[in-house]
């Protein structure tokens, strides 16, 4: 019953982002990028790192931030990462980690995750982002720009980022 709950307010608190969303600064070229990805798609975050220098970006000016469905008994050396329990049945966020990158306004958001997830969902709407680049099967109406490759892809996905962040004048 909780997990409906939760669900609910989560989907709900997407919606509210989604409408008050400030769309004043969303032609910013490209100085700070901001990942958010499903740890349990994707865990190589060097090619992140990589791909953002092949950009043009200084790697103090790139930040990835991970989801991860449940804590792994093990310990995690990541600060950078959030779980489902990190959000309560209303849908905030107890992680200052997550509230501090939600807070960065990145110039570029990329959401790296496969199709609906309510938690990435909410913290891409959260985000004070100016623009906001989703991938294949995204929800329409959280980002500006949607990429339509399957995450595992990387190298066709980097190529398409790369000529669309040129054609909107991200990018030299």
């Amino acid at each position: 019953m909780f997990k409906k709950i939760k669900q609910k307010s989560l989907q709900k608190l997407t919606e509210k982002n989604i409408r008050e969303r400030d769309l004043s600064r969303v032609n910013e070229p490209l100085k700070r990028l901001g990942f958010l990805v499903d740890e349990s798609e994707f865990q190589e975050f060097e090619e992140l790192y990589d791909f953002a220098v092949a950009l043009g970006i200084q790697r103090k000016d790139v930040k990835v931030f991970s989801f991860l469905e449940s804590k792994k008994k093990l310990p995690s050396l990541r600060q950078n990462q959030i779980h489902n329990r990190d959000f309560t049945w209303k849908g905030e966020i107890h992680n200052q980690n997550a509230q501090e990158f939600l807070d960065v306004p990145f110039d570029v958001l990329i959401g790296y995750y496969r199709g609906a997830n309510e938690f990435l969902d909410l913290m891409v709407s959260a985000s004070k982002a100016k623009f906001k680049v989703g991938v294949a099967e995204a929800d329409p109406r959280l980002y500006d720009l949607i990429i339509e490759i399957q995450p595992d892809k990387v190298t066709e996905f980097k190529a398409e980022l790369k000529k669309y962040l040129k054609i909107l004048n991200k990018i030299a």
